[in-house]
């Protein structure tokens, strides 16, 4: 079972993931059948702007994180469950995926972090 306390903003230590998120990530793990290792889930709006987040991003809202992501055929296997798991928003970085399900946003889109 994945936890909420997974998704702590590290600078404040507050905490307001949506339980949605929580079930999503919870699904697309059980599905990938690997551990998926949460870098990044709420994040005060302070911690945003220290880590280079941009301004109206999900993790201000408890609606995104990012997950940690080794090699490419984990990658793939991430991208799939987190798709199964009704993921429509994905950012691929070369260590982690960014996954949100934040509807005020384009849905069914995918980019890549330099």
């Amino acid at each position: 079972m994945i936890k909420r306390e997974e998704f702590v903003c590290p600078c404040c230590g507050e905490n307001e993931t949506k339980q949605e998120l929580v079930n999503m990530v919870f699904l697309a793990r059980t599905l990938a059948g690997i551990p998926f290792i949460i870098n990044s889930g709420y994040r005060c709006k302070k911690h945003n702007l220290e880590v280079g987040g941009r301004i109206g991003s999900s993790h201000p809202k408890g609606e995104a994180c990012d997950i940690a992501c080794v090699n490419s055929s984990e990658r793939y296997n991430m991208i799939e469950s987190l798709h199964l798991a009704g993921f429509r928003r994905m950012g691929i970085g070369k260590t982690f995926i960014h996954a949100d399900m934040d509807n005020s946003k384009t849905q069914r889109v995918t980019w890549l972090y330099s």
